[in-house]
């Protein structure tokens, strides 16, 4: 049953040692920048180039293809 299981001291053993390992782990993976890498998700100071530092919002009904490149000539 599921009070046999949470009173063993083999459970707690096993976890006391996985929880913290998993935390950790997590913790190192984003800290080190490892996430944006595998993810391609670029870092915080990466959002926004020195030529644009406002948010490339499409106003246009009509023309969004043109704007979207636009935007992405002016970022490379």
């Amino acid at each position: 049953s599921f009070a046999d299981i949470i009173t063993s001291i083999r459970y707690w053993v096993i976890h006391s040692i996985t929880i913290p390992s998993l935390f950790i782990a997590g913790w190192l993976f984003v800290s080190t920048g490892l996430a944006y890498d595998v993810f391609g998700s670029p870092r915080p100071n990466e959002y926004f180039t020195e030529s644009q530092q406002g948010i490339p919002l499409i106003t246009g009904r009509f023309e969004p293809l043109e704007k979207q490149n636009e935007f992405s000539r002016r970022s490379q």
